[in-house]
């Protein structure tokens, strides 16, 4: 079996990568990695010539274009990625009997009810990276509708950290930098750990032994459980920290909750990016793979813990 993962220098991709290596995969399937020096996924040519070249059974789309805010005036390279490259690669998978995992996000809702959002609810993005990746699902889901061939899966998540740049990283550079910090305590979510995520969309589509498994073809929130808000994670980050004897110039408690309109940005975000996660695991219940269940029982605190926990002792914070 041949796997191609899209975007393998991002912090999912990275994950994948981690994650088939520590199974020892590669020895019986053939797994190629693909970045932004292998292909352009905003050049169509290039996408259907990897795709032809490489022939995958499996399609990994762990490639995004995430600037949320330069979205706002790039606006065609972020339809590029988000949108028509998806499109492309389900295009392959129903012509070729192939799967395709693709990774999507909060952001396709205005974040306006106030429980947490099901798989079926409307899509109200209110952005243009949200908008992008709300198309790209549209266009996967158009593509298998007049297909009778392959499958897809959609995990829509929310809050990535992982190795690489994101909000974990930079509130603990700014807490060995400055003396005050602001965080914004209004907007609600789940921390999502990349590592997690990665194994999760394993669990849907692949079988014990790596290969192929049937399952429903569609969209799936995969987030841990439990909730919280940006202010509620730099505390926690903080406090995790403190506890690994890291020398910072604040506390928790020294971190001063703000609302989101106190922190003005170019691109609108989501008040509420709270996603149900019910229907993922009940698949997987329904499969009788209590380990994999098991995966999905650690709380987003506890995830966010072992993270900060690991940079402390790898010296990277």
């Amino acid at each position: 079996m041949r796997i191609i993962v899209f975007g393998k220098d991002g912090q999912l991709g990275k994950a994948f990568g981690d994650l088939f290596k520590s199974s020892n995969a590669s020895q019986s399937i053939d797994i190629h990695y693909v970045g932004r020096n292998e292909c352009d996924l905003s050049n169509e040519e290039a996408v259907k010539n990897v795709l032809a070249k490489i022939a995958p059974d499996l399609i990994i789309n762990a490639a995004a274009y995430t600037a949320v805010d330069k979205a706002e005036t790039e606006v065609e390279i972020a339809f590029a990625i988000n949108a028509n490259a998806p499109e492309l690669m389900a295009t392959y998978a129903s012509k070729h009997d192939a799967t395709l995992l693709h990774f999507s996000t909060d952001y396709v809702f205005d974040g306006t009810q106030d429980r947490p959002y099901l798989e079926s609810d409307v899509r109200s993005p209110l952005g243009i990276y949200g908008k992008s990746k709300a198309a790209g699902e549209e266009l996967i889901e158009n593509v298998f509708s007049d297909s009778a061939s392959g499958r897809f899966a959609i995990l829509r998540t929310s809050w990535v950290y992982g190795e690489g740049q994101n909000f974990i990283r930079t509130i603990l550079r700014l807490a060995k930098e400055r003396d005050q910090l602001r965080v914004i305590h209004d907007q609600y979510g789940v921390p999502t750990s990349a590592a997690w995520l990665a194994q999760v969309g394993l669990d849907l589509v692949l079988d014990q032994h790596f290969q192929l498994r049937s399952f429903p073809s569609g969209i799936y929130h995969a987030v841990p459980n439990g909730e919280t808000t940006w202010h509620g994670l730099a505390r926690l980050v903080i406090q995790t920290a403190s506890e690994q004897g890291i020398q910072l110039k604040i506390g928790p408690q020294s971190i001063e909750p703000i609302l989101a309109s106190e922190y003005p940005l170019p691109a609108p975000r989501p008040q509420n990016s709270r996603l149900n996660n019910a229907k993922l695991p009940d698949f997987l219940d329904r499969q009788g793979d209590v380990t994999k269940l098991q995966h999905w029982n650690m709380p987003w605190d506890e995830s966010v813990k072992q993270y900060v926990v690991s940079l402390a002792r790898s010296g990277l914070i």
